[in-house]
């Protein structure tokens, strides 16, 4: 449901972004269902600077930026710390900055979490979406191998051209691995911890099944011994730096978010059925009156 609200009113420390894109990410569909009186989602958006931080710091008023808000970035105003900004080059679009901010930010930071370099053998599940795209290019480009698990080959035709070893089920990798990224849950979780290497470590981010997941120990002797399970969330401020790493990868062209749908504002409730329904793969970007 759209509706009217007052401007936000930029507190110490953030700016005021004229928004021209904003990313809206699957999990964000899950928060709506629950009653949280005043809550607003959005935690991705791309546009203009108009009013700079009344403490100096940040970009000036003109500056064009992407910034990752807590909450309230789906609106024509976002108010937005300044260390969760970064400045973009007129060489990258609006809708694509939009798409860095949650999805990239996870990936980045699940790629020092996962210790992914050179020969590191690393297994993720789910990874159809933004940060399955974005961890997969990275870590690909850090000479890690990487085996993808999607639903269907169309889904994983852009991983495999990213670097990946595609599957479409946890039981056809070819395993062990030293990492194994999980962001299912359900019965997926426990079939990734079987691909675990003796002593490597299964990290868990997501849980897009919604499914409870049920762990036995004695699993572990039959070849992850002394694995371990790692919770991993990717919160932490200040977001500028990793935001601007990935915008400088972006323009120099060693990242390339992919995009599955674009679509102006006024086609939210359809883009977040799709996106719900998982009929969009990688990032959903919306668009209000600019996309400078």
């Amino acid at each position: 449901m759209f509706r009217e609200v007052e401007e936000p009113v930029p507190g110490p420390g953030e700016a005021l972004v004229k928004v021209a894109a904003f990313s809206v990410n699957r999990g964000e569909t899950f928060q709506l269902e629950s009653d949280r009186p005043g809550w607003r989602p959005g935690k991705d958006v791309a546009g203009l600077v108009v009013q700079p931080a009344c403490d100096g710091s940040g970009p000036a008023a003109g500056a064009r930026v992407v910034g990752h808000p807590p909450a309230a970035g789906w609106a024509e105003y976002a108010a937005v710390p300044t260390g969760s900004l970064a400045e973009i080059p007129a060489s990258v679009p609006a809708p694509v900055a939009a798409a860095l901010p949650l999805a990239g930010l996870t990936a980045l930071r699940l790629l020092r979490a996962s210790g992914a370099t050179a020969g590191t053998r690393v297994l993720l599940t789910g990874a159809s979406g933004g940060v399955g795209h974005y961890f997969t290019e990275l870590a690909a480009a850090a000479g890690a191998e990487v085996t993808a698990v999607t639903a269907t080959p169309e889904r994983g035709r852009r991983l495999a051209e990213l670097g990946a070893a595609v599957v479409h089920d946890v039981a056809d990798a070819a395993g062990p691995f030293d990492a194994v990224l999980e962001s299912t849950g359900g019965d997926v979780l426990p079939r990734a911890l079987a691909r675990v290497a003796p002593g490597g470590t299964l990290i868990w981010f997501g849980q897009a099944a919604r499914r409870p997941v049920t762990l036995d120990f004695f699993a572990f002797f039959d070849g992850p011994e002394s694995a371990s399970i790692r919770h991993f969330h990717y919160a932490g401020e200040p977001f500028g730096a990793d935001l601007a790493t990935l915008v400088r990868l972006t323009a120099a062209g060693r990242l390339h978010p992919e995009i599955g749908r674009v679509a102006g504002w006024a086609e939210t409730a359809a883009v977040l059925t799709d996106l719900r329904e998982r009929r969009i793969r990688g990032n959903a970007v919306l668009t209000l009156e600019s996309t400078r």
